[in-house]
């Protein structure tokens, strides 16, 4: 179809790009908002219109949703225990899953007959670097045991999680963590999601500015829609909102379909990688000169996820593309997600991520475009690289005068269970101390601005309430995380967070056996191959394959630079130890140097590493 060379008043914005075809002059690009049009191809001063992208059924959902509201305020409002298909999509935008607990999936009534699926919503908090005051704490613990299953869960990504909601109390949890000046707004969805920073709280310019940055990315980022505050909480006079009546606000940054599929940002030093930059979408290594941070290698395209069935689909680090001085790393970032917003697959959401985006593309081409949309060119990445990593675990002076205790949580989950008393030993703390907190990414939680004076009943409190600290755990144990899995993901394939301690508690006693305690390998496990506990890139990767079964990988690191390769496959649980015992002794006797246990895998590779007598 050919037209006059006009553009519609709808059209709010057009960028012109060289084309190298010969048979156009130029290519025009027309996006509102970041609503995608079809390309439209200026040949002779005449337009003609390329063939429309095919959109997935979520791209249409979004599109049509009045902003993310969809059905949602009626459904709130009815008395099914579940959502619909369409609205429990818009309502991970939200904050929340819903799910159904697989452990009753089999259950039978009192008359025979199975109960059929027991739904409830996981409640996610987005809480950007991690920072929680000891109030915000509190009333999470409070709201576990009021309105989820009595446990509250440190994500791998600084948030916090309720599990166990039922549908009619997802108000009343949504409103309650935004009364403590916290919110799910965008905890999950198609948007940028949570903003990781190092927590470590020392009291320098570098850790402040970057604690700073990740406050004012996850603001900037923010989606405007009125639909959470409509649907979710009452207005400024403590009345209920109409969520009936549709205000459409401008979306500057998403459009009206926002971004084709979820966005990850972190922030950290070279020295302690320990937020996995590599591992998001877009990371921002920062680069520090005289005690300041100047600017930031920008990292782009990483991303853990991957469908089995689907070879198109794969974990990949994310590429240095290029440097921001601190005072344009916003709007080099914002860049970064519109890039992603114009021209992420919106047509196969097991492609969308914006890794896909750049395989496809290439780093230069990509790197190119950022530099259209943010105005100018940009420096090439500083030669800084990551260097380290740190759990941030146990005793440590923040450079005030007071200190700081990293206490680890295994697996993120907060509960009471037998001698271990971890949920009743952090309100005893908080409530007697009322410590700032900070969330890591390893799951655990790090209690801030301690006067030394109080540091031996703290430890005394820990020890009442069965609380290790850092010199009686293991590193294998500190550096271990694990996906929630079953029984509440509806994701999950296996076991995950409910295995790994028995793994651990068996391998430490091998590691122990070969004196290798301070050799520090780090073990993460999903129960899925969706990467939510990255476990494609540290030493031992668990993938849940099938019940009971895993793909193990091998050959990453603690620091989250190099992607591990599949050792073994369909692997069973029982066998997992047994599999790694011969490997780690064959490590201890033919390392090189300070070579890690990650290192050493890939260097020796799959088919030496086979060839160790078990």
């Amino acid at each position: 179809m050919q037209a006059d060379f006009r553009l519609s008043r709808t059209f709010t914005s057009a960028r012109l790009f060289k084309e190298n075809d010969s048979s156009y002059t130029r290519t025009l690009v027309v996006s509102d908002y970041g609503l995608r049009f079809p390309l439209i191809f200026v040949y002779r001063n005449r337009i003609q219109m390329s063939a429309e992208q095919k959109l997935s059924k979520v791209e249409l959902l979004k599109a049509a949703s009045h902003q993310l509201r969809g059905t949602l305020g009626e459904e709130i409002q009815n008395d099914k225990p579940e959502f619909s298909d369409d609205a429990a999509t818009l309502l991970k935008h939200h904050g929340s899953y819903l799910q159904d607990d697989r452990d009753t999936r089999k259950a039978k009534g009192t008359d025979g007959k199975l109960l059929g699926k027991h739904y409830s919503c996981m409640v996610r908090t987005r809480i950007p670097g991690g920072r929680v005051t000891a109030a915000q704490f509190l009333a999470e613990l409070d709201l576990c045991e009021k309105l989820a299953n009595g446990t509250l869960r440190i994500t791998s990504r600084q948030g916090f999680q309720l599990h166990g909601v039922l549908k009619g109390d997802l108000r009343e949890a949504i409103r309650a963590i935004n009364e403590s000046k916290l919110t799910t707004l965008a905890a999950c969805g198609d948007v940028n999601r949570n903003v990781m920073a190092c927590p470590a709280p020392y009291k320098t310019k570098v850790y402040e500015q970057m604690q700073a940055l990740s406050q004012e990315l996850a603001e900037h980022f923010k989606p405007r829609t009125r639909a959470y505050y409509d649907l979710w909480l009452k207005d400024e006079n403590g009345e209920e909102v109409d969520t009936t009546e549709f205000k459409p606000v401008e979306e500057p940054i998403y459009g009206v379909r926002y971004l084709p599929r979820k966005f990850k940002m972190g922030i950290a030093l070279p020295e302690d990688n320990c937020v996995d930059l590599y591992t998001q979408d877009l990371g921002l290594m920062a680069i520090v000169e005289d005690g300041s941070i100047v600017g930031y290698n920008v990292l782009a395209g990483g991303g853990m996820g991957r469908t089995p069935s689907a070879e198109k689909t794969f974990p990949a680090l994310a590429h240095r593309i290029a440097y921001a001085a601190a005072d344009q790393v916003v709007a080099v970032s914002e860049a970064v997600v519109k890039v992603q917003r114009d021209f992420g697959n919106r047509e196969d959401r097991k492609i969308a991520r914006l890794k896909y985006l750049i395989a496809d593309w290439g780093v230069p081409k990509f790197r190119a475009m950022v530099e259209q949309y943010y105005g100018k060119g940009l420096p090439d990445p500083h030669p800084a690289e990551v260097t380290g990593v740190d759990d941030h675990i146990g005793w440590h002076e923040q450079g005030d005068g007071k200190l700081f205790l990293g206490v680890n949580i295994e697996n993120g989950r907060i509960k009471d269970e037998g001698t271990l008393q971890i949920k009743t030993g952090l309100r005893v703390l908080l409530r007697r101390f009322g410590m700032e907190t900070r969330l890591t990414a390893l799951q655990s939680v790090i209690l801030c601005n301690i006067d030394p004076h109080d540091k031996a009943e703290i430890n005394r409190i820990m020890a009442e309430h069965g609380m290790k600290n850092a010199e009686e755990l293991s590193l294998l144990r500190r550096y271990a995380i694990a996906c929630p899995a079953f029984p509440t993901c509806g994701l999950s394939i296996t076991e995950a967070e409910r295995a790994l301690p028995g793994i651990i508690d068996d391998l430490d006693q091998e590691i122990a056996r070969l004196g290798m305690q301070s050799d520090k390998i780090a073990v993460h496990m999903t129960g899925c191959p969706n990467g939510c506990a990255r476990p494609y890139t540290p030493d031992i990767g668990l993938v849940g394959k099938a019940v009971g079964k895993y793909t193990m990988f091998l050959g990453g690191n603690p620091e989250g630079t190099r992607l591990g390769f599949i050792y073994k496959d369909m692997l069973p649980m029982e066998d997992i130890v047994p599999t790694l015992v011969p490997l780690l002794i064959a490590y201890k006797t033919d390392r090189k140097g300070p070579e890690s246990f990650g290192d050493f895998c890939t260097r020796k590779g799959q088919e030496a590493l086979e060839a160790y007598p078990a």
